[in-house]
């Protein structure tokens, strides 16, 4: 079991008569449902359904945390002011640290709510300390077992730049397309109605240490996708899927390939076809 806190997530707390359906109208995620002691993942999109900030919503005995990059809290908060309009909702910082439990599929006692996007991903924790006992690590451990999983995080999508189907939130459990309406909502279930999505983002696998952020990656001479976060010998990138898979790549004149996750792979296998 490994335990590291993560200062690059910070919380919003949100309260009030009317937090529920405020919340609701706003984020791809359900909420009416949220438990006490339960995360989801979700987003904040544009009008136009673009990812502008990703969220955890934890449930609450008298509203939610929304976890949040603590880069984006302030911009967060302001676009929710914007939001609140009449609604009978409370927004305020809350300085509550988030750290995060791994490589253990025991639930810990204490605190600790279950990672929604991928089993692997472990636990999530709001105020506990560490158990006794577990290694303790940095933040960046925690990133390095994400690109092995293959799941891609804020470093990749940016803000008002990807969909959010691009970054895999609709197989990360990020994305409710029973709920309702929410922003964003129209350009997002058309992308998954149509069943064959174009670009997604996958782990590449190269020799070598990544390739600067934007590089392109080529099939032969044609595009096939650009680098986006990575360490020594794997990265991100988003890939076109009919140019990408089985192909022979280059990135930076050297060869690369692109790898599946297991868990994503019939869906994946699906749209390319």
């Amino acid at each position: 079991m490994i335990h590291a806190a993560l200062p690059s997530r910070a919380l919003i707390a949100v309260g009030g008569p009317d937090w529920r359906s405020f919340l609701q109208g706003l984020i791809t995620q359900d909420v009416e449902t949220l438990t006490p002691g339960e995360a989801r993942f979700g987003a904040l999109l544009t009008p136009q359904g673009r990812l502008l900030y990703d969220l955890f919503v934890v449930g609450r005995a008298d509203g939610a945390w929304l976890d949040v990059e603590a880069a984006h809290r302030d911009a967060f908060l302001q676009r929710l002011m914007i939001y609140r309009l009449r609604a009978k909702v409370e927004l305020a910082k809350d300085e509550t640290p988030v750290s995060v439990l791994f490589e253990t599929s025991e639930p810990p006692a204490g605190g600790w709510v279950r990672d929604p996007r991928h089993p692997d991903l472990g636990w999530r924790g709001y105020g506990p300390k560490a158990p006794a006992g577990v290694r303790v690590a940095i933040e960046a451990e925690r990133e390095a077992q994400k690109l092995r999983i293959g799941i891609p995080g804020p470093a990749d999508w940016g803000s008002d730049r990807t969909y959010p189907i691009e970054a895999n939130f609709d197989l990360l459990n990020g994305i409710d397309f029973k709920k309702g309406c929410f922003v964003g909502q129209e350009t997002t279930s058309r992308m998954k109605r149509r069943g064959q999505i174009k670009n997604r983002m996958l782990p590449i696998v190269f020799e070598g240490p990544s390739p600067a952020f934007g590089s392109e990656v080529l099939a032969g001479e044609r595009r096939a996708g650009e680098v986006l976060s990575g360490a020594e010998g794997r990265a991100f990138a988003l890939l076109r899927l009919d140019r990408a898979l089985g192909a022979e790549l280059t990135v930076d004149g050297r060869p690369a390939r692109a790898e599946v996750p297991a868990w994503m792979s019939a869906a994946v296998s699906q749209e390319a076809a």
